[in-house]
């Protein structure tokens, strides 16, 4: 998922110029903090919504992560893309998934975003979520189409992640979906 606020600037890519680098880096920041009024301003101004970090989180992928589901909102009316990955694959609902964020995994859904979307290692969402026994975005991801059976390249499906992580209630809940008991 995406990384927390570098402890160093990042070095200016050599096609910025230093201002521009700058208020690229303070954008980026805005996002981590949840500044949905600021960057919202930005929007209607002409602000790109599918503007990425060096590591390419985008500012969805951001607000996502760090839980500012009225940025990602904000992002999402001005034509944010809900499926843009980042340069490590994952997308902004496997890190609400990830960090257990119900309101942003809904908002994302209701957006479009594929439930059965995969990242690299063939994970989804709904593997992230079982894992770490976030029902809630369990119940959310299986209301909206999400397959329990989709395994992973090793084989694992999300119930098997989630009983290898000692996840119970997800177990429980997976189990139900597969018709299987628990």
């Amino acid at each position: 998922m995406p990384s927390h606020a570098p402890t160093t600037a990042p070095a200016r890519p050599a096609d910025l110029d230093e201002q521009t680098h700058a208020l690229a880096l303070e954008l980026f920041q805005l996002a981590r903090a949840g500044d949905a009024a600021r960057i919202s301003n930005l929007l209607r101004m002409g602000l790109v919504p599918n503007l990425r970090d060096a590591k390419g989180d985008s500012l969805l992928m951001l607000a996502c992560y760090h839980g500012h589901a009225a940025l990602a909102e904000a992002l999402l009316r001005h034509g944010a893309d809900v499926t843009l990955a980042n340069d490590r694959g994952q997308t902004p609902l496997a890190a609400a998934a990830f960090k257990g964020d119900e309101a942003i995994a809904r908002l994302l859904l209701e957006s479009g975003a594929e439930p059965d979307a995969r990242m690299p290692g063939g994970r989804t969402a709904l593997m992230l979520s079982a894992m770490f026994d976030r029902l809630a975005i369990v119940d959310l991801l299986l209301a909206h189409g999400a397959d329990p059976r989709v395994a992973d390249e090793q084989g694992m499906d999300a119930l098997a992640l989630a009983a290898a992580m000692d996840a119970p209630a997800a177990v429980a809940r997976l189990s139900r979906a597969q018709g299987a008991p628990p």
